[in-house]
């Protein structure tokens, strides 16, 4: 396991996650009722380069823990983005 993964919500409803050095943005609503997405598994490790394949379960944990903290739903969910840096 690698560092915990840590949120910055920015504009156009975006949520950028970042470990060790590296980052990937998931779709977040904001508003009256933020709410964030993140992919299932399978479609997040089709997309995922190499470094980012195995972190899907702690992505998930430290998101949830974030969310919770925030008073903020997710949604894991097949119809959901990521995208990841260079």
């Amino acid at each position: 396991m690698i560092g915990p993964v840590q949120f910055s919500p920015r504009w156009k409803e975006e949520l950028v996650g970042s470990v060790g050095g590296k980052s990937f943005v998931i779709e977040f609503s904001m508003g009256s009722a933020n709410h964030a997405y993140l992919p299932e598994r399978e479609k997040w490790e089709a997309v995922a380069p190499d470094w980012a394949k195995p972190i899907w379960e702690q992505v998930r944990e430290d998101l949830a823990s974030w969310c919770k903290g925030q008073g903020i739903p997710l949604t894991v969910d097949s119809n959901c983005w990521v995208t990841f840096d260079a």
